[in-house]
């Protein structure tokens, strides 16, 4: 049903918004009374008069590029309005462009095929989460997708698929496992020619997503407003809904565990206190509990709370509400979450198992700095990825997604690379280090971004999606050791002077300031075959003896004449071109990036 299917009495009973009343029929209009719409009956009203306890919620995300009518699609479907909703904000209004999420809602029956598992609710609840599609306004749009559980990407059907478009597809891959295509706008396609067009951006849509995970979307065309004088109201929104219905499925949804609430908006209440809006991402919170804003470390109690201007007395994960405390600056709050208390770590470093954004086309090398985003904060940070050395074998998927194993050995890694048979998802992994410390739950959900680049590019932003796996301080050099990531390096030096049968004086492995003692007992090789250990330093100009384990049949070097102070050997030495120097003295070794001491870090 549609406002206008109720009478102003029961608008104001329900909550909803006098001033949404349709003046134009519905669906459910009759052809008696001049195209009245016909009235819900007292058992429609019930209906959204339950209890929120008998309400099934289930958050619906609307994404799109800017000015493909996600505003006005949630406009022309929701009967209940959130304090944050339809582009409230005087900015949005200002400049005609969404630039915060808005929340809104509609209920419908319960459908067949989820009653056995939604047994206990009465009535369906979307909750529509209408996200802005501007470029510079990425990091809403991704704090917003963290909390939905369905996903709406709007298309205008005269444009078809822009910058933003992709984007938004990319964080529903990473986030979502169901999408409907909504082609919005089909009103200002002329007439003639309405069905053709269609079909013909439809069978291009088709192309574009077999390569996705979504594979074959739903389409729906709709007109969310009416633009075109012979298309005077929306069309085909029935049909939206009724597929929306049909592709729904129960969310899994846990009581039990720590409550973690994302805040989207904050405001006072003269008189009262503070509320703050959001869903509950996991765990439950009653009134009268005690709640922890983690990145103030406050502690507040819980007055009340509402679902859509009815007060409830508990909420679980997936519900939209309002909380109210007391004695809390509300500007002190445009993002952020609220916990049980001690249960949100704040941490400077992590380790990540990552995936690279397959629409990010350049490369991207290890030790550079991106923006990384979890819930609602985005801050700058380095990334150094590593995988497993050649031959290793891997952890199971699930095991590699979920922990992180400090007793292996790690290889370096140049860049992050696309997943392939060679590099399976699950095989790279990120240890990050954050300019600011993040405040998140153990396990969150990372997306990694070249922000600062041109928003207007016709390129993908969005370079990797991770998840935690273990927290880290990047301060505390013994915590850091714990990471066994090493280099494979190798140098190549020349022999100097032949001593004997077994030793020769090497040069050009080291520099003159290097601590050769770091490299003593380390195995070399004399052109790739015989082998030999470093001995010692030789002089202090960077040269080092070298004992092979059997004979290396050179020429021995010419002895030094009598009287001859060892820098003038050296140097007598230093320009010699005699068979001696034919040979390549070869050390590899392993060079681990984190070793707290520097002379741990080189084992072979």
């Amino acid at each position: 049903f549609h406002l206008c299917c109720f009478s102003a009495e029961t608008r104001s009973r329900l909550g909803a918004v006098a001033s949404r009343a349709w003046t134009r029929p519905c669906a459910n209009s009759v052809e008696e009374e001049g195209g009245a719409c016909k009235m819900a009956t007292e058992e429609d009203v019930a209906a959204l008069s339950l209890a929120p306890s008998k309400v099934l919620n289930v958050n619906i995300g609307i994404m799109g590029h800017v000015d493909s009518g996600k505003t006005s699609l949630a406009r022309a479907l929701s009967t209940t309005l959130s304090t944050a909703s339809l582009d409230k904000n005087p900015q949005s209004q200002e400049r005609g462009i969404t630039l915060d999420l808005g929340f809104s809602s509609f209920v419908v029956p319960i459908p067949d095929h989820i009653k056995e598992k939604a047994a206990g609710y009465e009535v369906l609840q979307f909750t529509l989460v209408d996200c802005p599609g501007h470029a510079s306004l990425i990091k809403t749009i991704i704090g917003g997708a963290q909390i939905i559980d369905m996903m709406m990407l709007v298309i205008d059907v005269t444009k078809g698929i822009q910058t933003q478009t992709a984007e938004c597809l990319v964080i529903g891959e990473i986030l979502m496992d169901q999408m409907v295509l909504v082609l919005n706008k089909v009103d200002q396609l002329p007439a003639d020619s309405r069905e053709e067009k269609i079909k013909k951006m439809q069978g291009g849509l088709n192309k574009v997503f077999a390569g996705t995970k979504f594979k074959t979307p739903i389409m729906v065309p709709v007109s969310a407003t009416g633009g075109n004088p012979d298309s005077p109201v929306a069309e085909n929104l029935d049909g939206l809904v009724d597929t929306l219905k049909r592709l729904v499925t129960v969310p899994d949804r846990a009581k039990e565990g720590p409550f973690y609430f994302a805040i989207d908006h904050c405001f006072p209440i003269k008189g009262k206190g503070t509320v703050m809006t959001g869903t509950v991402l996991s765990g439950s919170v009653k009134v009268n509990d005690t709640v922890e804003v983690p990145d103030m470390k406050i502690e507040k109690k819980v007055k009340s709370m509402q679902m859509f201007k009815k007060s409830v007395t508990v909420a679980s994960q997936g519900d939209r509400v309002g909380i109210l405390v007391t004695q809390l600056d509300p500007k002190l709050i445009e993002r952020g979450t609220l916990a049980t208390p001690g249960s949100v770590p704040t941490y400077s470093g992590a380790i990540l198992v990552v995936e690279k954004i397959r629409f990010y086309k350049a490369s991207f090398p290890t030790k550079r700095k991106l923006h990384i985003t979890v819930g609602h904060t985005t801050v700058m940070a380095m990334v150094h990825f590593f995988t497993l050395p050649p031959g290793a074998a891997a952890s199971s998927g699930a095991a590699s997604a979920t922990a992180f194993d400090f007793d292996r050995e790690y290889l370096t890694a140049d860049e992050l690379v696309d997943t392939s048979a060679d590099m399976p998802a699950g095989s790279q992994w990120a240890y990050v280090i954050f300019e600011k410390a993040v405040t998140a739950p153990a396990k969150s959900l990372l997306i990694g971004s070249v922000l600062d680049t041109d928003v207007h590019a016709n390129k993908c932003r969005i370079v990797m999606s991770g998840r935690v796996l273990s927290t880290i301080d990047p301060s505390n050099k013994d915590e850091v050791a714990r990471l066994k990531v090493f280099k494979n390096k190798q140098k190549v030096g020349s022999i100097k002077r032949v001593v004997d049968e077994f030793t020769v004086i090497g040069k050009d492995l080291f520099k003159k300031e290097t601590d050769i003692t770091k490299f003593i007992n380390l195995k070399v090789s004399l052109n790739g075959a015989l082998q030999g250990y470093i001995e010692g330093s030789f002089g202090s100009s960077g040269q080092y003896k070298v004992r092979f384990q059997q004979e290396h049949g050179l020429p021995i070097s010419a002895k030094k004449g009598k009287g001859k102070g060892k820098k003038e050997e050296e140097a007598e030495d230093g320009d010699g071109e005699g068979p001696a120097q034919g040979g390549k003295i070869i050390l590899a070794f392993k060079k681990y990036l984190f070793a707290a001491d520097a002379g741990k870090g080189i084992i072979q």
